[in-house]
């Protein structure tokens, strides 16, 4: 049974009509890609209290205005009420220990003349991923680390996600290796832990959208885009594939989820059981 205060909530909720969540649902999966067409009532529960607090009195007056007059800070903040960033340290630890015992020395030997490693996190969430992601770099390089570049990219479409990610500050699992709370982290106000600045300034930040070309300077090594197809509908999802296809370097490696998969005709060959190699 819901509480008090669920029960609340629930009666607060504004009335969407059948077009203006279409429209809505249209104008989030054209723009980002994100299939909201199961998601009547996370809408409707989410949002009713961001339209009123805009002055909005209806779900049509607040579509009307996103559809025609919304601004960047207005995207951000649906976007951020939509998903869910949830992520943690140490997630899906099989595709960590495959990226440390294959992956790892597949690259740096490849890499060996140039030293310079190119890993992207797409759809980093609140920065978990891309810290741990350098913390394993900095295990296996050991000594060697500073004579190489193993600065990666770290990208996300909610500001408010990147904000987070930014700051580096945590509260930090149990599950983490105590040698890592040692070396990589620093102790922080309420008891939380702030990312130690070696591992802080080895993720380069930056907003993108993965519905936009993918135009970077480098091929990537390792894309790791893991728990974010999981928004997008079939057709999105084989069309971003193909997209990170072009933007692997040859020999390199997309991880995902293992609640996820590839389309059946992606060129990619599967190689781990949320690992795929160009």
């Amino acid at each position: 049974m819901r509480n008090e205060s669920e029960k609340g909530s629930a009666l607060n909720n504004m009335e969407i009509s059948d077009a203006d969540f279409k429209r809505l649902v249209q104008f989030v999966q054209s723009k980002y890609g994100i299939d909201l067409h199961q998601k009547r009532q996370l809408i409707v529960s989410r949002l009713s209290s961001t339209i009123r607090g805009r002055g909005f009195t209806q779900f049509k007056d607040y579509v009307d205005y996103m559809l025609t007059r919304s601004n960047s800070e207005d995207i951000n903040h649906l976007l951020s009420r939509l998903t869910t960033n949830y992520t943690y340290f140490m997630r899906e630890m099989g595709a960590f220990d495959f990226f440390r015992t294959r992956i790892l020395p597949d690259i740096t030997r490849k890499h060996q003349r140039d030293k310079s490693l190119a890993i992207w996190s797409a759809g980093c969430s609140s920065g978990e991923e891309p810290y741990n992601i350098s913390m394993y770099l900095m295990d296996f390089l050991g000594a060697q680390a500073g004579a190489w570049d193993t600065r990666l990219l770290a990208t996300d479409i909610s500001v408010e996600a990147l904000s987070k990610a930014k700051s580096g500050i945590y509260e930090l699992p149990d599950t983490l290796p105590a040698n890592w709370k040692r070396n990589y982290f620093v102790p922080a106000d309420g008891g939380k832990f702030a990312v130690a600045p070696r591992i802080k300034n080895n993720v380069i930040f930056q907003q993108f959208n993965l519905m936009e070309p993918i135009r970077f300077r480098r091929k990537f090594d390792v894309i790791f885009c893991r728990n974010v197809m999981i928004y997008f509908d079939q057709k999105t999802k084989r069309e971003l594939s193909e997209r990170f296809y072009e933007a692997t370097a040859p020999g390199g490696y997309l991880i995902i989820s293992m609640s996820e998969n590839l389309d059946p005709g992606t060129k990619y060959r599967r190689v781990g059981a949320s690992i795929f190699q160009k």
